[in-house]
């Protein structure tokens, strides 16, 4: 495991971890948030191998600005 110290905002913290996706690369860390768990894992799913350009456009596509 690798750990990097940060400081995450409270109200992020304070939401359910099955309804966050995270994606991170060199120098960025992304959180989606749904609204169902399922949600979550048809993101996760359908967004396997995508980068974080194709996986925001996605995410804007079938889920909006939730």
């Amino acid at each position: 495991m690798i750990c990097i110290k940060t400081e995450i905002p409270d109200d992020l913290c304070a939401i359910d971890d099955e309804l966050k996706a995270i994606y991170h690369s060199r120098d960025t860390v992304c959180v989606w948030v749904f609204k169902s768990r399922e949600d979550r894992n048809r993101f996760m799913d359908e967004t396997v191998g995508m980068d974080k350009a194709h996986r925001e456009a996605y995410f804007a596509q079938h889920f909006g600005q939730q």
